[in-house]
């Protein structure tokens, strides 16, 4: 997005908050959020020493622009949303076609008490 014009990133937020309230409208939004492009890996660096920052990794901040939770009834509808979310547009107005990835919430940890 750092190189679109301010038209093409006005357009792209448009139709992400659009389908927002569609969501909303149809009872399946739950949330969402837009990342900054700043971030940091931490890893836990040792008794007594500093966490450890960054690594040998693709930057999550390169990969993640936000993340959106809904409640669906099938997986089905879960695809078809992300499909038509893929087809945000992105530079020129042109569909993105952006993979996104489809994560239910995990509902049986083990080990806990919940």
């Amino acid at each position: 997005m750092s190189e679109w014009t301010a038209d093409e990133i006005g357009a792209h937020v448009k139709y992400m908050n659009d389908f927002a309230a569609d969501l909303v409208s149809s009872g399946e939004f739950v949330d969402s959020q837009a990342l900054a492009s700043e971030g940091t890996w931490v890893q836990f660096g040792g008794e007594g020493r500093p966490p450890i920052t960054d690594g040998p990794f693709a930057e999550t901040k390169d990969l993640i622009a936000g993340w959106m939770v809904i409640d669906v009834d099938s997986y089905e509808r879960a695809v078809e949303l992300a499909g038509q979310l893929s087809a945000a547009p992105g530079a020129g107005g042109r569909p993105l076609h952006e993979w996104l990835e489809l994560r239910p919430f995990l509902e049986n940890v083990p080990g806990s008490q919940v």
